[in-house]
């Protein structure tokens, strides 16, 4: 018997299994029932940013950080993440979150036009009233980065077993990390958590001539859209016009024409570009777009709906849950996290889930 189980290989599970095993826990294995980073990790876009609406989002990616830059280039690119404005209600919501941002620690600076078509090469300026940019926020390639967890934490003595469900092995604590698809795990050990799954969909254009190797990750305020460099292309992504609520990762090809569009006007270079591939993931959404973190059952510990905020948070998650688990607490306060809060009705939704 193992003495914890990691159910699910994706940035979250790995990062709390390698935290685990860098503290000096025995005996912990990670399980997954597919391959490593197969699921939602492996279908995200990769960003890395602390500009949340709530200060428990802001806490948990300002911590997590350190560990990215401690990567180094070759897996994260701090290159930034610049929220424009083109309304003044817009305007003024970037400017509320910022200045929450900049109480917890977070380096946000306040652009005006000028200044934004100096920083995103590229990018059309000419409707924005202004914009935030954090430079310590970037990209990185999720499946890439924990794949090098795994590595890291088979070297410290961590017992990984791909294909292999989780509740097949048996354990002393068990904790799920099963993204959107924790709900049904948890249910196998009679606890119900509110968590369900969002689809998501992205695409990557054809190349793109020129791309600034500095070009930040670029956001629309009012609409959601968003984009990043890959390589020599961007990869795009936007809220559906309706929520899709469903396991079934399936791309809308109606709506990438417009994507497209769109994408030409905020990056005109990107005009001609096509559609070189399109993908899904899910989101593992709570009701209030906070995790669960904590013990929701004898022996068993959640560790999801991270409502796709996961790859970023995982550092400061995995170093918290592993800290709790060996020690009963953690540096890093976990209360807003638990189970519980929906029962007392403590909801402070987090706004900016994109």
């Amino acid at each position: 018997m193992a003495r914890i189980v990691v159910a699910g290989g994706g940035a979250i599970g790995a990062s709390i299994a390698y935290h685990l095993a860098l503290a000096g826990a025995g005996d912990v294995v990670l399980a997954e029932r597919g391959t490593i980073a197969s699921g939602s990790t492996g279908r995200a876009m990769g960003g890395i940013r602390q500009q949340f609406s709530t200060a428990a989002e802001v806490r948990l990616a300002r911590e997590s950080i350190d560990f990215f830059e401690a990567l180094g280039p070759d897996l994260f690119q701090q290159v930034g993440y610049l929220f424009l404005a083109t309304t003044e209600a817009g305007l003024r919501s970037l400017e509320e979150r910022q200045a929450l941002q900049a109480g917890l620690g977070v380096p946000v600076e306040r652009l005006d036009q000028r200044e934004v078509e100096a920083l995103a090469s590229g990018v059309f300026a000419g409707d924005v009233l202004g914009g935030v940019v954090c430079r310590q926020d970037g990209v990185a390639d999720p499946p890439a980065v924990t794949r090098e967890l795994v590595r890291r934490l088979v070297e410290l003595g961590v017992d990984v077993l791909e294909g292999t469900p989780e509740e097949d092995v048996a354990a002393e604590v068990r904790v799920l990390a099963c993204g959107a698809y924790s709900a049904e795990a948890a249910t196998r050990y009679d606890v119900e958590l509110p968590v369900r799954p969002l689809v998501r969909q992205l695409f990557e254009t054809t190349p793109i001539r020129g791309l600034s190797e500095r070009l930040p990750m670029v956001l629309e305020t009012e609409s959601g859209f968003h984009f990043r460099r890959y390589g020599g292309s961007l990869r795009v992504a936007m809220h559906d016009p309706e929520p899709r609520w469903s396991f079934e990762p399936s791309v809308d090809e109606a709506i990438l024409p417009e994507r497209l569009e769109r994408l030409a006007r905020r990056f005109p270079a990107a005009a001609g570009a096509q559609v070189s591939r399109a993908w899904a993931g899910l989101y593992d959404m709570t009701p209030d777009a906070h995790p669960i973190i904590g013990f929701v059952g004898d022996g068993v510990y959640a560790a999801c709906g991270f409502s796709g905020h996961g790859f970023m948070q995982s550092p400061a998650v995995g170093r918290a849950v592993a800290e709790e688990l060996l020690h009963g607490h953690s540096v890093l306060d976990l209360s807003p996290y638990r189970l519980e809060r929906f029962n007392a009705g403590a909801v402070f939704p987090e706004e900016v889930v994109l």
